[in-house]
């Protein structure tokens, strides 16, 4: 082998290296979801600061979403995989950042739900605070857009303040298109002050200030509870909260020894909502150990069916992929939080 044939090899050795991991590494704006984890919610949650020191356990389960390279985009084909585009995953005009601002909302948002329907169910006393107007998102057309951000709270309004976002959408809609409106609002715990013109919105054609909003709340409790959720984003461990805190609080063993995960929003009112990869949070219980599985039994409304008639419950969606695994853990339909907790006191 001569000089130039040695080299020509190195040469092609090095770019074929190179090719190689670029393809292990080199992200692409392209997003795997798959199975993620089943976490042990006694890890997480203090109740009067002690922790859950009875058999089994609750778990709130995730998927797991991560950005692709060119080797792992051909993951989207495997079982209970798939595929996301970055306008699907974040939306049009949200950034990485705003995306994790509104999954840190969402799970802020689920703990307080899960304290609340929780301690109401025990009976035990809290006190629920406004804290303002947090934003979803800013709308295009806005005057506003580049002023507010997605995760900020608005606080006040020309100096005025409201115990509800029904409050601040009333007083918004009782002043004028185009008239300059001074906002008080909290962008990464830093108060700051801002002002621009009311826009005419079109679905009311009454003023506003051009933002997609919910209520911002805390809770305070008088028996302490701590939730220590990590890098856990989302709203959808609300209802597997509201179960752990219950127990604790009811001092009351639930689960006779069994491993129990679910999943689920949960509503002031009790109703456990429909959740997003129910599919793929099955096979993350079941791979855990779980034996029992609580998924919503949600009613799918008439004119979304008729949109999407291959829509079916989450309940359903989770007996299809414990099917498909042949899993012996049970899933179990449940409507409300009442329903689970009938449940489990009849295991």
């Amino acid at each position: 082998m001569n000089n130039k044939e040695r080299k020509n090899r190195k040469s092609l050795f090095i770019v074929l290296i190179v090719f190689i991991l670029a393809g292990i590494f080199m992200p692409i704006p392209y997003y795997i979801e798959g199975p993620g984890s089943a976490v042990h919610l006694n890890e997480l949650v203090e109740v009067n600061n002690e922790k859950d020191q009875e058999e089994g356990h609750f778990m709130l389960t995730t998927v797991a979403i991560r950005r692709a390279t060119p080797l792992t985009y051909f993951m989207k084909y495997m079982p209970f995989h798939e595929g996301l585009t970055k306008e699907k995953l974040f939306g049009t005009g949200t950034s990485d950042a705003e995306y994790t601002n509104l999954q840190n909302y969402y799970m802020t948002s689920s703990i307080n739900s899960a304290v609340e329907m929780a301690y109401d169910a025990a009976g035990k006393s809290y006190q629920l605070t406004y804290n303002g107007v947090y934003i979803m998102s800013v709308l295009e057309g806005s005057n506003f857009d580049g002023k507010l951000e997605i995760g900020d709270t608005i606080l006040s309004l020309d100096g005025q303040s409201f115990d509800s976002s029904v409050e601040f959408i009333e007083y918004v809609q009782q002043q004028k298109v185009g008239q300059i409106i001074e906002v008080a609002y909290e962008h990464n715990g830093e108060k700051q002050t801002t002002s621009d013109k009311l826009m005419e919105m079109k679905e009311t054609k009454k003023a506003g200030l051009g933002i997609a909003l919910v209520d911002n709340t805390s809770i305070k409790t008088d028996i302490p509870v701590a939730i220590n959720a990590g890098e856990i984003g989302g709203p959808s461990a609300g209802f597997m909260f509201a179960l752990q805190i219950y127990t604790q609080l009811v001092d009351k063993d639930l689960r006779e020894g069994n491993e129990i995960a679910g999943t689920g929003t949960i509503e002031s009112d009790g109703t456990i909502g429909r959740i997003g990869g129910i599919d793929k949070k099955v096979v993350a219980a079941s791979d855990e150990g779980a034996t029992i599985f609580f998924a919503p039994d949600d009613t799918i409304d008439p004119v979304i069916q008729a949109n999407y008639p291959e829509m079916t419950s989450n309940y359903q969606e989770a007996l299809k992929a414990a099917k498909e695994i042949d899993t012996e853990m049970k899933i179990i339909p449940v409507k409300t939080f009442q329903d689970a907790i009938d449940y489990l006191e009849k295991l």
